[in-house]
Formats: structure tokens, sequence, C-alpha cells
């Protein structure tokens, strides 16, 4: 019994493989390939690029970035929480208030470790 499992996993695996891999390669025969200086630049809004494309950004753009992302999750793993917990009865609710309020602890030291650090300064 458990080869057939395997076997069905391993039938999803290459039909997996083989649908990403139809893809690319149907797109590699069917797509133009005209090459041209104008095909080379960087693109910016219709607008002929001044300087270099290499460009550094400072730090703070990447951290302010990753203080959204970890708001973001915060909010995708609470709204299906939010929308269960009328339906719950009442020593689910403690269980289910508890490990939410760990998860939203978790979340409120790395954002004062954030704040700490001074990440949050825009400077």
């Amino acid at each position: 019994m458990e080869m057939i499992q395997f076997g069905y996993a391993g039938f999803f695996l290459l039909f997996g493989i083989l649908f990403v891999a139809g893809g690319l390669i149907g797109n590699w025969l069917l797509r133009p390939s005209k090459p041209s200086a104008a095909k080379s630049m960087a693109y910016e809004c219709g607008e002929e690029p001044i300087g270099s494309a290499w460009v550094q950004f400072h730090v703070g753009y990447y951290l302010i970035a990753l203080i959204f992302v970890l708001f973001e999750v915060e909010v995708a793993f609470l709204f299906p929480w939010a929308s269960i917990y009328g339906g719950l009865d009442q020593s689910q609710k403690w269980h289910s208030l508890a490990a939410v309020l760990s998860f939203i602890g978790v979340l409120a030291l790395a954002d004062a470790y954030a704040w700490k650090k001074g990440a949050l300064e825009w400077l």
C-alpha cells in the first residue's frame, strides 16, 4: 500500500517537472528572437537611462522591506484565525488565544529588536 502512495507522489513530481519544462521549452521555441542594441538597454519608464544601472541603495530600504514582510506575515496568519475564532468552544478559545498571543509576542520581540538596533530610523 505504501508503494502506491509513493507512486502517486512520484507521478505528481514527474508531472510537475514535465509541465514546467514543457512551458519553458515551448516558450523558447515560439518566441521571436531579434536582438538589438535598443533591447539590451535598461528600460525605465520609456526614458533614456542616465548613468550606470549599478547604483547602490541604502540598506535602510531593505530593512524597511523586511519589517513590512514581518507585519504582512502576521496579518496573513491572524486573518484565518480571527475568522474561525467565534465558532470555537470555550476551552478551544483559550488554547487558541494563548497560541496567537505567543505568536504576536515573538513578532513584538522581533519588532522591538529592530527598533532598538535603529532599523526604523530613516537616515
